[in-house]
């Protein structure tokens, strides 16, 4: 395994990090497949002897059940120091901000309650999920130093955000001598590559880590055209982003298939190889252990720039969608 330093911080992981959307309880969450602790165990030791540090998780996730699993399983199977754990909290609803609820007692709270579901005493990373449109940066900066200056936390991200919206972060974080933001969670893969337009550039620029989510585009840079899965099927919220753009994409998935056909590797690998020449760290979900295997390889492919350029060539650009589009309402 290779490793690399995420971003402006002293935090050395894996060039690949697991996704933990896909272990918890299935009753409690948006999504029918994941998986329950017992497989989701299995696959978290695998993963950490095959020499993955780096895992994301959140609140969000299955009710809170995949900070549980996650939590207990590197208690049972790793050190603490160890790994790096990242998790995620949203910002305050509409009606918390009417019972008077500061953003500094909403974060707060949901860390504290995150750090017990994990049975852990920190996080290596705290990310705002979505940026928060109720709440002025300011607040929710002041309330994260806070959280890094009593330890429980060591460094913070964002995900979900415009360009923009990091950078005048960091600038008002750098003006009051915070923490900033050293790390983005996006949405970027081969057939959705919009964080290129600002987002990389800045990142690139400020040395600020790319980790981004839907690496392998829920499962579509996987599979072979016509090919099903249990999540290809049941995962609704990646169909609403995805299949408006289905047939443009097609064509480029084809050319990873291509590729994978001449490597004699997995359509994964060459897509993480791909992604993984553009980011730092991608965050890739594995509800198998041949899932961890197939990141693991993808880290030693090297494409060449010919490749590279074959797999870019018919992209054209696309709407936002998922969260970001949410954002622009």
């Amino acid at each position: 395994m290779k490793y690399v330093q995420l971003g402006n911080s002293d935090l050395n992981v894996s060039r690949v990090c697991l996704g933990c959307m896909g272990f918890g309880d299935a009753s409690q969450g948006m999504h029918s497949w994941t998986l329950p602790y017992e497989p989701s165990k299995e696959i978290i030791e695998y993963a950490v002897n095959q020499g993955i540090n780096f895992f994301d998780t959140a609140m969000a996730y299955q009710g809170g059940t995949s900070e549980e699993y996650l939590g207990k399983a590197i208690k049972e199977c790793a050190r603490r120091e160890d790994v790096v754990i990242a998790t995620k909290f949203h910002g305050r609803t509409k009606e918390q901000i009417q019972q008077g609820i500061t953003a500094k007692e909403h974060i707060e709270t949901c860390l504290d309650n995150s750090l017990k579901r994990l049975q852990m005493d920190y996080v290596d990373l705290y990310i705002l999920h979505a940026w928060d449109q109720l709440t002025p940066i300011e607040e929710t900066l002041e309330a994260l130093n806070e959280m890094i200056q009593k330890g429980k936390v060591r460094y913070i991200g964002v995900s979900n955000c415009y360009a923009w919206q990091i950078a005048k972060a960091n600038e008002i974080a750098k003006a009051h001598q915070w923490q900033p933001f050293i790390s983005v969670q996006g949405h970027y893969n081969l057939i959705f590559r919009e964080e290129e337009r600002e987002m990389k550039p800045y990142c690139d620029l400020h040395h600020v880590a790319m980790t981004p989510y839907s690496a392998l585009a829920s499962g579509r840079l996987a599979k072979h055209p016509g090919e099903q899965s249990k999540r290809l099927i049941e995962d609704t919220y990646a169909k609403g982003k995805y299949d408006a753009s289905a047939q443009k994409d097609l064509e480029i998935i084809k050319r990873v298939e291509e590729l994978a056909l001449k490597h004699q590797v997995s359509m994964s690998e060459i897509s993480l190889s791909w992604l993984m020449h553009q980011v730092t760290s991608p965050i890739v979900g594995a509800t198998k252990l041949h899932h961890v295997d197939t990141m693991v390889k993808a880290t030693d492919l090297q494409l060449n720039d010919e490749e590279m350029a074959y797999l870019e060539e018919l992209y054209e650009p696309h709407r936002l969608v998922g969260v970001m589009a949410e954002q622009r309402k």
